[in-house]
């Protein structure tokens, strides 16, 4: 009898399913921080050219006032997509000066957590509101893991796809509870594969020792001013990056929304030792922190992947889940590649396109808490150790071959990517799994294997390979201006952000702590 994903597979292979793969829908959230010549962390502020850090649609930024974060619109097409990223990086350059944006995930030369401001956006409630959320995981993670920087990619199908696949299966549940169920079963298997992307796309291999400054850590000395570690793929990923011990122990259900919702409001009820001995003001009365709970707000809980929903300003995104269900994934495990000017390029976007379809046509059982944790296990061994020879990873309480495992993966990967290339009468699907698959057999193609290579053949410090990639990838910005109506779409973007900005500070009419407390209250159990 065949698998269930078998029956699945035929099932989008059937002509009544198969042309609605078009409705792929794509984004990219991209962040770069801004980098002093000097090679040093920028210390100025958000260039007004580029609008409101609030509210442009564009540009934003994230923790840090330096770390810029380029947001595309949602996109069908690839090549469109990329081309909004390309423009974006194009736009920022012409407001930068005499900086550049780093063109790694791990960041420039760090002088300690004074050295990395926060990122301001203005006088409004909400304005402050993110503020003080950044604020507070400085207290509670220190400032320089949020000068770290990565790539999220958010994926969805259309209701064109989600309708005739639906129909296909016989399924008579509303539309938006089959999505919602189909999503979080995607949103399972990713958590058991995505070993496989850190291994495949993974470009932090190595860091600046200003990085790390005075704490403890278990990295080799590459030499006097790199840190690595011989088989690593992804430090930004490790307990070096967006981990947290604080977090380390927790378990999310994805079984159901309504147990992810109810995992997460618990986290942002829970109070936490540690964060109640800081406080949620200081001596003067200042906000330092929004709560004293394990989470201020759900987006403190960091993982490789979510579930998201289009958020309304003031919504909590947890609400916005409840209320309208699940709209899109969001992809949190990729480093930024150096190699590339954007970060991240066509070929693999379509690997991630047909790893995330099979995602969701493989049986995906309950994830329970053994196998939640073998999942967390398996990251962080491909994390430390991925380009090792004959590494071992657990499957089902059983030690696997990650070699192996990958293999049949791919197995499985490739009649997908014949589907996705049907669409457009070409291979380039079939290429771009074929060029991942090769790494499989040489380390030396993933990412943080030519990263490695390169620091060897040219013995160059990690920093400096990072500075040359960064330099050269401004140069190609820089010598590819806008044309005229391009820069007009992004400078109105900027002008309008900055009067939507004035207007939500104009519009405020309660105090902060009234704002607060109106905010926690979208939850059924609120910290403050």
């Amino acid at each position: 009898m065949p698998s269930l994903f078998q029956q699945r597979l035929e099932i989008i292979r059937s002509p009544r399913v198969q042309p609605s793969l078009r409705g792929i829908v794509r984004g990219i959230e991209k962040e770069s921080l801004r980098v002093a010549a000097s090679g040093q962390l920028a210390q100025t502020p958000h260039p007004r050219c580029m609008g409101s850090a609030l509210t442009n649609p564009y540009i934003t930024t994230d923790y840090s006032e330096a770390l810029l974060e380029f947001i595309t619109p949602p996109c069908h097409s690839i090549d469109e997509l990329l081309h909004y990223l390309d423009n974006i990086h194009r736009s920022t350059y012409q407001c930068l000066g005499e900086e550049f944006l780093w063109t790694a995930s791990m960041p420039c030369i760090l002088r300690g957590d004074e050295d990395i401001p926060v990122a301001h956006y203005g006088d409004s409630n909400i304005g402050r509101m993110k503020t003080i959320y950044r604020i507070g995981l400085g207290h509670r993670y220190g400032r320089a893991m949020q000068a770290i920087a990565g790539i999220h990619y958010n994926f969805s199908l259309d209701d064109k796809f989600w309708l005739a696949y639906q129909r296909a299966q016989g399924d008579k549940a509303g539309l938006q509870q089959f999505k919602n169920i189909n999503y979080l079963a995607l949103i399972r298997n990713f958590r058991r594969y995505a070993w496989l992307l850190i291994y495949l796309f993974g470009a932090s291999p190595a860091l600046c020792k200003s990085f790390i400054g005075s704490k403890q850590h278990t990295l080799d000395d590459y030499d006097d001013s790199t840190l690595y570690s011989p088989g690593a793929t992804s430090l930004r990923m490790g307990d070096l990056g967006y981990q947290s011990s604080a977090q380390e122990d927790l378990q999310i259900s994805y079984n159901s929304l309504e147990g992810y919702i109810a995992s997460i409001e618990a986290l942002i009820s829970r109070q936490h030792p540690a964060y109640q001995a800081i406080g949620t003001k200081d001596a003067n009365g200042e906000w330092i922190q929004l709560s004293t709970a394990l989470l201020q707000i759900e987006n403190e809980f960091y993982s490789t992947v979510r579930p998201k929903q289009l958020i309304r300003s003031g919504e909590a995104p947890l609400r916005a889940l409840g209320e309208r269900g699940i709209e899109y994934v969001e992809v949190r495990a990729l480093d930024v590649n150096p190699y590339t000017p954007l970060g991240i390029d066509a070929e693999q976007i379509r690997f991630l396109d047909t790893f995330l379809i099979y995602c969701l046509l493989e049986d995906s059982p309950d994830l329970e808490p053994g196998e939640y944790h073998e999942t967390q296990r398996n990251l962080t061994t491909v994390v430390n150790h991925g380009r090792a020879e004959g590494v071992m990873l657990e499957q089902g309480g059983n030690p696997a071959s990650m070699t192996d495992w990958a293999n049949s993966l791919f197995d499985n990967l490739e009649p997908i990517a014949e589907l996705l290339d049907a669409d457009d009468s070409g291979d380039d699907f079939a290429s771009a799994l074929a060029a991942q698959r090769a790494k499989l057999t040489n380390t030396r193609l993933t990412p943080s294997g030519q990263i490695m290579a390169d620091l060897d053949a040219e013995d160059l410090p990690w920093f400096h390979f990072a500075m040359d990639k960064s330099m050269a990838h401004g140069e190609y910005f820089l010598k590819r201006p806008l044309r005229e109506q391009e820069k007009a779409f992004f400078d109105s973007a900027a002008v309008e952000s900055l009067a939507a900005q004035h207007r939500i500070e104009q519009s405020d009419h309660l105090s902060f702590d009234e704002f607060l407390t109106h905010y926690y209250q979208q939850y059924p159990s609120p910290s403050p």
